[in-house]
């Protein structure tokens, strides 16, 4: 297969091409485990296709540095190769381990946020990615802002001993562990930074996983640099979850279509109207598959 720009719209030879190498690491996965070692199949057979994928990116950016193709050029080729891919591996992992419902519509949401990130990776707009922060930093510069405040105060020295003492039990009563500060895409745009978390959804038992992205939004906003927190969402209809973090005055959360609008503000490029010219998943699927999910009601989740 030739990788030149008009890679982004020839759909039918990449789906041929990943299907063609599917057929080669099916057999040999099926040499190496029996057919009850299902599972052990299904993440074989999908670290293989992951890295076939990455080969043909790894071409299209070389391709495109060599020949001084634009941005927007290399995305909407790594869209499409990767948009592919995603079609061959779920019809993969269905071959050796039938999709049910929750399986099903988690693996189409946990798909949705990495392709979403490459309008980010290639952007259009002047950006640029960063490294998130490190929690034992910024717990050690609050840490040392207090210890100095403590040390320039009028009190004796006992005084202050003791209270270091409670500002220690305080972050012990606190922290029951380390932060993670990391999220799924940190970017500066016109001199500001962004941190980004991405969800298909909300289910209805989210209130661990909230309060953490309460308390993460809390330290970005408390920190020199003035970082924006930004919540993506694909689902259009959301549930008390949201509407919480919406509201928190920490995050700026989106849903739906304004989802797809600020992905397209930041990176500067329209992606929902890509997925509505490109991506048609009943019709890209195998029919076989396609009449699989359909009987079970699972059509619902090929929604972008």
């Amino acid at each position: 297969m030739d990788i030149t720009k008009e890679t982004a719209k020839n759909k039918a030879e990449l789906l041929k091409y990943f299907r063609d190498r599917s057929s080669e690491f099916i057999a040999e996965v099926n040499k190496e485990y029996g057919n009850t070692e299902f599972k052990k199949k299904a993440k074989k057979l999908n670290t293989l296709l992951v890295r076939a994928r990455n080969t043909i990116i790894e071409i299209v950016e070389q391709k495109g540095k060599k020949d001084d193709w634009s941005n927007q050029e290399i995305l909407e080729c790594v869209l499409m190769v990767t948009y592919c891919n995603y079609v061959v591996m779920l019809e993969v992992r269905h071959s050796v381990w039938p999709y049910e419902y929750m399986a099903f519509s988690r693996r189409i949401g946990e798909l949705w946020e990495p392709f979403c990130k490459l309008a980010f990776e290639y952007p259009i707009n002047d950006l640029e990615l960063f490294v998130p922060p490190l929690f034992a930093d910024v717990k050690k510069q609050l840490a040392d802002e207090v210890q100095e405040y403590i040390n320039n105060l009028d009190i004796s020295a006992e005084q202050k001993e003791q209270l270091n003492k409670y500002y220690d039990k305080v972050w012990s009563l606190v922290m029951s562990g380390e932060i993670q500060l990391e999220l799924d895409l940190h970017f500066i745009f016109e001199g500001k930074k962004y941190v980004v978390d991405f969800k298909s959804g909300f289910g209805s038992n989210e209130k661990g996983n909230v309060n953490r992205l309460l308390l993460v939004a809390s330290i970005y906003h408390n920190l020199e640099d003035d970082y924006q927190p930004l919540i993506f969402v694909r689902a259009t209809e959301n549930n008390n979850y949201f509407n919480t973090l919406k509201n928190s005055k920490t995050w700026s959360a989106f849903s739906g279509a304004e989802t797809y609008g600020e992905l397209h503000k930041y990176s500067g490029f329209d992606i929902s109207t890509w997925i509505v010219e490109n991506i048609n998943w009943t019709e890209d699927l195998d029919s076989d598959f396609v009449k699989h999910l359909e009987d079970n009601d699972l059509t619902q989740y090929l929604t972008w």
